[in-house]
């Protein structure tokens, strides 16, 4: 990204990508993710889908209810099952997990991954997850620094109406 001012890679205590990362955890959570997206709610059924050991499964559904990503409830049509379901908070990783999902099409496997994820209303292909600027501009590497709460324009509209 730009010349300057760069983030501080020692400050781990105040960033939030290794906070995002002891959430997420590794591969397993994002698959159980993805499950979740793809309407699985029940320990059975992740175990079955995912091929993931129970021990390891009942560790990660733990950790992903424990940071809030999932909630753990009892099914409304037997009180004695329990389903996990998205919250707000797991809902809010959507575009990441299609980000990654489309990283790895090109990079990784070089293969549009089937089924192919389509907007419900036309069911075309989603165009790919970019960074947007504050009006909507697409921005690559060259467009993005690093700059200090002091020097940025919260409000860029507000400033020139006055």
């Amino acid at each position: 990204m730009g010349a300057g001012l760069r983030e501080s890679l020692r400050e781990l205590a105040e960033c939030s990508l290794p906070a995002a990362l002891e959430a997420m955890g590794e591969r397993w959570s994002f698959l159980i993710l993805r499950g979740s997206f793809n309407g699985l709610h029940h320990f059975e059924e992740f175990q079955s889908e995912l091929g993931i050991a129970r021990n390891i499964l009942a560790n990660r559904l733990a950790r992903l209810v424990e940071h809030g990503i999932l909630a753990r409830q009892p099914c409304p049509g037997d009180r004695r099952k329990i389903e996990y379901r998205l919250t707000d908070k797991g809902y809010a990783l959507l575009p990441t997990m299609v980000a990654l999902r489309q990283w790895g099409e090109r990079w990784e496997t070089g293969v549009r991954a089937t089924p192919v994820l389509v907007d419900a209303r036309d069911r075309k292909p989603i165009a790919p997850v970019t960074v947007r600027s504050h009006d909507g501009r697409v921005l690559g590497k060259g467009d993005l620094l690093w700059a200090v709460p002091e020097d940025i324009d919260e409000e860029p509209e507000a400033k020139a109406a006055e």
